[in-house]
């Protein structure tokens, strides 16, 4: 009964976001400045932002850069949520 229940609401939650996620597994880094980086693993993408996984969110700036180097990947994020591990954000 439990498990029902919270696959329902993973489901909703699924139901709400404006884009599909595309799970990743990816090296990133959030680059504050330009001579400061931490390195993060991309959790998921999507066309309007991602979820990084870090080791702590303490420390990092509400806007920041976030690179893929092995995508070339590079874009400005806005931080939309976090926790202990993981930062939602949005891509401006």
């Amino acid at each position: 009964m439990t498990i029902a229940k919270s696959e329902s609401q993973f489901g909703n939650r699924e139901k709400r976001r404006k884009e599909p996620r595309r799970h990743a597994l990816k090296a990133g880094q959030i680059q504050i400045d330009k001579h400061s980086t931490i390195d993060c693993t991309v959790r998921n993408l999507t066309d309007g932002g991602a979820c990084l996984e870090v080791v702590s969110p303490i420390g990092i700036p509400n806007t920041f850069v976030l690179s893929i180097p092995l995508d070339k990947f590079t874009h400005r994020c806005h931080v939309s949520w976090k926790n202990a591990r993981k930062i939602g954000v949005s891509f401006s």
